[in-house]
């Protein structure tokens, strides 16, 4: 295992880099996955080569976060940055509204339903279909932040898989973690046995109002679902070359979270990032500076990370 640590609608476009090296043009075209009577929607952006190339399929975060990596209250177009450095130099990217997210809102599934296997066997899905697709020579799997997770089970189907910011401990574990960090034994007391019905696949039917926006029974049959997948188990099936890129930044998720996928799977490449945080930017400050970078669509994604993924992609 491998440790390194550093510091710190159509488009066409061509960019040139600090060395003067001119970069490839690239289109960006849209893209529908069909699955039965719905449709997921997506961004193809695809480098102008005339021989085949490799394509990395990039699927979000959670909560209401899009294919660009923004949500309603914040635009920092992460992972539009991430897709775009990958096709200036040579790797087609898909990335993908989730069900009832961005354009693909139609498709969502009734939130007594929704399951957290949705969201893996929609990856799935994606993958097949750019496996069709003949212009391809091999398909990465980039999952951020929840989509690790989504990506890692979803990669046995792909031929390498990028972790960025992903969650080293099961979700119920890391939610205990944060209730336990934020708030006063009450409410471990109130939160923790709700948790622990959840993680041995019981709803819990009377639950506390306050409590309501983490643990109500429509979004219990999800948690479930969720809670049951080990990130260190879903990694160390994967037999594939793997990269786990983490910023020492990261208000969300821990170099220990990196450093336990790392450890879980020998083909693991592990790379921490001085001063980059969960969006993948680069801050130098304090915790509302970095807070701020989560607006900030015209801070660029770390180059550190973008060179490492390119050189990990192409070797």
């Amino acid at each position: 295992m491998k440790k390194l640590f550093v510091l710190a609608a159509l488009l066409f476009l061509s960019f040139v880099d600090a060395q003067n090296k001119t970069q490839v043009p690239f289109t960006e075209t849209p893209i529908v996955l069909k699955i039965n009577i719905d449709q997921l929607f997506g961004t193809l952006t695809m480098p102008d080569l005339k021989t085949k190339c490799p394509v990395a399929l990039i699927i979000s975060g959670s909560g209401p976060t899009d294919r660009n990596g923004n949500n309603p209250m914040m635009k920092n177009n992460s992972l539009k940055m991430l897709a775009e450095a990958l096709a200036k130099n040579g790797i087609a990217s898909l990335r993908y509204d989730k069900r009832g997210i961005g354009e693909s809102k139609p498709s969502a599934i009734s939130e007594q339903t929704l399951v957290f296997e949705n969201y893996t066997e929609d990856a799935k899905s994606w993958i097949n279909l750019l496996k069709q697709d003949l212009r391809f020579s091999q398909i990465i799997v980039i999952g951020h932040s929840e989509g690790s997770l989504i990506g890692m089970i979803a990669g046995a189907k792909a031929n390498k898989f990028i972790s960025i910011a992903g969650a080293g401990e099961s979700a119920d574990k890391l939610i205990k973690t944060q209730i336990a960090s934020k708030s006063n034994k009450q409410i471990e007391e109130m939160t923790f046995p709700i948790i622990d019905s959840l993680k041995s696949g019981h709803t819990v039917n009377k639950v506390d109002p306050m409590l309501n926006s983490l643990f109500r029974p429509s979004i219990q049959p999800y948690l479930i679902s969720w809670f049951k997948y080990d990130p260190k188990t879903e990694i160390k099936k994967l037999n594939i070359p793997i990269l786990i890129v983490q910023g020492n930044q990261d208000l969300q998720v821990t170099v220990k979270d990196a450093e336990l996928l790392s450890q879980a799977n020998k083909n693991a490449e592990l790379l921490i990032i001085d001063k980059m945080n969960h969006i993948m930017k680069i801050v130098d400050g304090d915790h509302q500076t970095n807070l701020e970078s989560y607006k900030n669509e015209s801070l660029p994604v770390s180059e550190i990370m973008i060179d490492k993924i390119i050189s990990f992609i192409k070797k």
